[in-house]
């Protein structure tokens, strides 16, 4: 089968209009927020679970790789398209198809926005609780294939732990069903096995996810640090206590700089770093549970301690937090951001090591990260139209990835493995671990023609390029 014939195919399945393949219209799908980039050869728009099955179907008979996009905000090449491969996007199939308040669950489709699902809830006292701080822009779909999380996954865990169940096309065009709408299923738990698959295992067509009450009480509280060991020391101090806030943010001096220059998030200029703890629940218990907060920021070395309860305080603060990455662009125009995990206690050393790295190579470094969950965001600061840039910064941001492991950490917490880290694999798992894990991949796409390059090293790269630090994008 010819492209021509290809294309002709598709649009038969979706409609001309959904069907994009000129070069200029590509573009924007080259690339999600990764330093990697692979044009496809054509985009498709599906509007329901029966297209996306034809789409399958037909690029299985052409030989033709398939990719699924939510909105491209990822973190590790997720969505970058193999060599002759077409994309799958979601805007046509965006809907809250049900909301059930009485078994608080909703079923939609994957390319509903994070952050409209969780307003749209609101109007019934209910809430979703995974947040990645990109929620304004990415999707449910693209939160499922990498297990996105958030600032408030140290309390309410992942995406995983709020999939309740999924309507899915695998590889054949088979349309099944994984999970259910209760809260526990029997047999082996495919849900939960598909949930973080990056996209290889199939395409999540319908997703049902669990919903929480809106908490009678929240406050936010800001510890202003010297330097940034003491602000790792609060962390475990907090933590040690038995208190497990709903968030606990790091921000450090370089990004408090960086933010500042942009908005005034309410962040003190010469912090050496800031805290940001969030509690929620009932009044009383927020209340005792805060001023044992305060105490430990305090006992541990703040300078100044901030509480925020009204509504507009707290919104202050987390834009600042959530707009970091953006106000980076401020302090260079390309950034590589590594998505290493570390134990808490291992929070301080790992950070002067990052320091060190910063040190050797010459490159900024600024870190702003999930400190409650040792999930750190080093961002790697730099130009890429310096001739070698590019190459300096992965290397660099190895580097940075081995002093996580060293230290007992892993790879990724929320933004995958895809391209950027599939080399880097054999730092955590042997030849066999791998080979297990394929054998698993093979269970549910034994062609491997769903999402193929990622996540196992193979020696074959993408053509890389940086991006752009910009208002609006966030980690």
């Amino acid at each position: 089968m010819d492209f021509k014939q290809f294309l002709k195919g598709l649009q038969a399945i979706v409609g001309e209009r959904n069907v994009v393949y000129h070069s200029d219209d590509l573009l924007v799908f080259e690339y999600d927020g990764s330093v990697d980039r692979g044009m496809p050869d054509a985009v498709v728009f599906p509007s329901s679970a029966h297209e996306v099955s034809q789409i399958i179907k037909l690029s299985r008979r052409a030989g033709v790789p398939v990719v699924g996009r939510g909105t491209g905000t990822g973190l590790s090449g997720g969505a970058i398209t193999a060599p002759g491969g077409i994309q799958v996007a979601f805007p046509r199939m965006n809907h809250i198809l049900e909301v059930d308040t009485e078994n608080r669950l909703a079923l939609v489709e994957p390319g509903v926005i994070n952050l409209d699902l969780d307003t749209h809830v609101r109007k019934f006292g209910l809430r979703y609780a995974p947040d990645p701080s990109s929620q304004k822009a990415c999707s449910l779909g693209g939160n499922i294939a990498e297990n996105a999380g958030g600032p408030h996954c140290l309390a309410y865990g992942t995406t995983t732990n709020h999939v309740l169940g999924m309507e899915v096309v695998l590889e054949d065009g088979q349309i099944v069903n994984l999970g259910s709408l209760a809260r526990e299923t029997v047999g082996y738990d495919l849900r939960g096995v598909f949930t973080g698959s990056e996209g290889t295992f199939g395409i999540a067509t319908k997703i049902a996810v669990r919903l929480l009450p809106v908490p009678e009480a929240v406050r936010t509280f800001l510890g202003i640090f010297p330097d940034v060991e003491s602000a790792c020391t609060a962390v475990s101090a907090v933590i040690e206590q038995g208190i497990v806030p709903a968030a606990l943010e790091m921000i450090d001096a370089l990004t408090i700089q960086a933010v500042q220059k942009v908005s005034d998030a309410g962040y003190p200029d010469d912090a050496g770093a800031v805290l940001l703890i969030e509690l929620e629940g009932l009044q009383d218990e927020v209340d005792e549970i805060g001023e044992e907060v305060e105490a430990a920021l305090w006992d541990t070395g703040a300078t100044q301690v901030r509480a925020a309860e009204a509504a507009e305080e707290r919104e202050q603060l987390w834009v600042g937090r959530k707009g970091a990455l953006g106000a980076l662009g401020s302090i260079a125009p390309n950034y590589f951001l590594v998505d290493g995990v570390v134990p808490r206690t291992q929070l301080a050393p790992v950070l002067a090591a990052v320091a060190d790295i910063s040190v050797k190579y010459d490159i900024p470094i600024a870190n702003v990260f999930h400190a409650g969950d040792g999930n750190l965001h080093p961002c790697l600061l730099f130009d890429e139209r310096k001739p070698g840039a590019l190459d300096k910064i992965v290397e660099a941001g190895t580097a940075v990835l081995q002093v996580c492991v060293d230290a007992g950490g892993t790879l990724t917490g929320e933004h995958g493995v895809g391209l950027e880290k599939k080399e880097q694999m054999p730092l955590v798992f042997s030849t066999e671990d791998m080979a297990a894990m394929v054998l698993v991949r093979d269970a549910f796409a034994p062609a491997n023609s769903l999402n193929p390059g990622k996540i196992f090293p193979d020696g074959k790269k993408h053509t890389p390029h940086a991006h752009t630090a910009a208002p609006g994008m966030t980690i």
